[in-house]
């Protein structure tokens, strides 16, 4: 435990999570690092399919990138309206589900959490190519040293968000700086010396003819500068208050940086007739242009896009633990994933991508090609999902300017859902299958997970008529005391308090909360189902000011045995045994990890009371 203290900080008070939220400057950083940094690779993607119909379809890129800079205006702007009118967190699985129904937000949720670890895989495996151009002699190593960065990424998020922002701002920063530098250098070299013709690209043979679809194709690779806007939209409560004013800025900042570089990016590509090679990424080659071969400013751009690559993952590092603590929160998810850690950090959710972004990473070899097709799917599925609940919204509320917001994001959804099927059709062999099996598969596990704590509730619901709960008349007194922990006001908890009371001379019955003001509720609850007569237990609400909720049972535990240590206490824990394996994954995770925490010294009798269902 010192050892996990020293990686990862000492563990925060809740009451400290306001002061772990970040102001714009820090925010922007861990929220937009994913969009700034496609910038990188985004040009190249395009580039690499215009190539395929020879030279001269290599023009095509400026126009190109004019449309996709138009979209990225139209989604900005359209997720400024969802941060507005969702002040909490607007993303996709939130309006969707408010607006389109519970199902179809489903849809948008299983879009998002594979775009999320494509997004961490391909940023990481991108960075660690920008580093093979400059040193060839790495590229043996590439799927190490992505590995590497991703346990350095996971690291900083596990610490906190405050840490992961102070570890982050500057290379985001220097990444921006160095695009700039490099827009006003090659401006100025265009100016004064190379003169606004544009040099005529390397000499490449067409493989396929040079029509719509081909056109299509770059255009929905070129897409993939567009991952990652909707990040800030999903974190506003990463924000200071006032969060969801500071959300949209940042945003607005954003997109205009997005826009912009990418714009200079392309431009600088096409004035000089560069072409995707092998060796040496888009970016490096324009770099080398305008900076010289082996200039300072030339290693420390390619130094800038490593850094910015690597950041890159942190957007999903910060989007995917979100996402699936809602999901959890609608049990749609083990609810394990809404359990926050020692550093107010959703620990479970950053492991589980953890995992998953290796596992990517050791498929693809470090080779971003297919992985970069296949997350543009999920982004435009949420895209288009988020701009079509908000038609509905507006059309529903119908309340000042509505027409206006509601004509925006129509076309913003019909927008992205041509590029959509854009990508479907033009993707579809190059591995978009897989994404399209892929959602519909993850959609159906949510669901029954959904359905299963549904049953599982039903089945563990206390009946309505309750026996009183009556502790026995005894000549001589047992001098045994029980201390029962409730999980939650359910059935099981009811035999195991009926039990406690046939073994025990007094119970105390308690249960702990994440926020004192869930207290009160709790206790309304207790005394609706049992009333209040004198041999009616009462119920003992203790807040945790910390994460952890076994913490401040295990201390009221070991007090009441200090304050009385002539009588014997035994610890009574409720606990469900379902005939289902999946159950076994939902319910149950904190009794077993009580039962370790209060069993370790086996100087106590700990007692467990099952309820089986079906």
């Amino acid at each position: 435990m010192r050892l996990i203290s020293a990686l990862l900080g000492r563990p925060l008070a809740r009451a400290s999570e306001a002061t772990e939220r970040l102001p714009n400057l820090q925010a922007l950083p861990i929220l937009s690092s994913d969009a700034l940094s496609s910038v990188a690779y985004a040009t190249e993607a395009m580039l690499g399919v215009l190539i395929l119909g020879g030279s001269q379809a290599l023009g095509l890129s400026l126009p190109i990138t004019l449309a996709i800079t138009l979209l990225i205006a139209i989604v900005v702007l359209s997720y400024r309206q969802a941060i507005a009118a969702y002040p909490n967190g607007g993303g996709s699985y939130v309006v969707a589900r408010d607006n389109l129904g519970p199902g179809i937000a489903l849809v948008a949720a299983a879009a998002l959490l594979i775009d999320y670890t494509l997004t961490a895989a391909v940023s990481l495996m991108a960075g660690t190519q920008a580093l093979t151009s400059m040193l060839p002699a790495l590229t043996p190593h590439a799927v190490p040293f992505a590995l590497l960065l991703l346990l350095v990424v996971g690291w900083a998020n596990l610490r906190g968000l405050k840490e992961a922002g102070r570890l982050f701002a500057i290379p985001t920063y220097a990444f921006v700086v160095m695009v700039v530098l490099l827009s006003v250098a090659g401006l100025k070299d265009l100016t004064f010396h190379h003169g606004f013709v544009p040099d005529a690209p390397p000499v490449v043979q067409a493989v396929q003819p040079l029509g719509w679809f081909l056109i299509l194709r770059a255009f929905s690779s070129g897409c993939s500068a567009m991952t990652g806007i909707e990040a800030i939209a999903n974190g506003v409560k990463v924000f200071r208050e006032p969060a969801a004013r500071n959300a949209r800025l940042t945003l607005l900042v954003m997109g205009v940086l997005l826009a912009a570089m990418f714009l200079a990016i392309s431009a600088l590509g096409f004035m000089y007739g560069i072409a995707p090679d092998a060796q040496m990424t888009v970016t490096a080659q324009i770099g080398q242009r305008v900076f010289g071969e082996g200039s300072v400013l030339l290693w420390a751009l390619q130094i800038a896009t490593l850094l910015i690559l690597v950041l890159a993952a942190n957007t999903a590092f910060s989007g995917f633990p979100r996402l699936a603590a809602m999901l959890a929160d609608d049990h749609c998810l083990p609810l394990q994933m809404r359990w926050q850690g020692d550093r107010l950090v959703y620990q479970n959710g950053i492991g589980v991508l953890l995992a998953v972004t290796a596992l990517i990473i050791v498929i693809c070899q470090g080779d971003t090609t297919v992985a970069v097709n296949l997350y543009a799917l999920g982004v435009f599925t949420a895209f288009t999902l988020s701009q079509l609940g908000l038609v509905m919204r507006w059309w529903r509320l119908k309340s000042t300017g509505w027409i206006g917001r509601l004509l925006m994001n129509a076309a913003g959804s019909l927008a992205t859902f041509a590029v959509l099927l854009v990508i479907v059709i033009s993707k579809f062999d190059e591995g978009a299958w897989t994404v399209m099996i892929a959602i519909p598969v993850l959609v159906g596990g949510l669901l029954r997970i959904r359905r299963r704590y549904r049953n599982v509730y039903r089945a563990m619901a206390p009946p309505r008529d309750l026996q009183p709960l009556l502790l026995p008349q005894r000549q001589q007194p047992l001098g045994n005391h029980c201390i029962v922990y409730v999980p939650g006001i359910t059935n099981p908890l009811m035999e195991a308090v009926r039990y406690a009371c046939t073994i025990a001379d007094s119970v105390d019955v308690v249960a702990v909360v994440e926020n004192p003001e869930d207290g009160e509720p709790l206790q309304q609850k207790w005394r609706q189902l049992l009333g209040t007569g004198p041999d009616v237990p009462a119920l003992v609400v203790l807040p945790s000011p910390y994460s952890s909720l076994i913490d401040p049972f295990c201390d009221y535990v070991m007090e009441r045995e200090a304050q009385h240590p002539e009588r014997n206490t035994t610890v009574v824990m409720p606990m469900v045994i379902p005939r289902d394996r999946l159950d076994g994954l939902l319910l149950n995770q904190r009794a077993v990890s009580l039962y370790k925490e209060l069993s370790s010294d086996h100087s106590r009798v700990f007692c467990v009371v099952r309820s089986f269902i079906g």
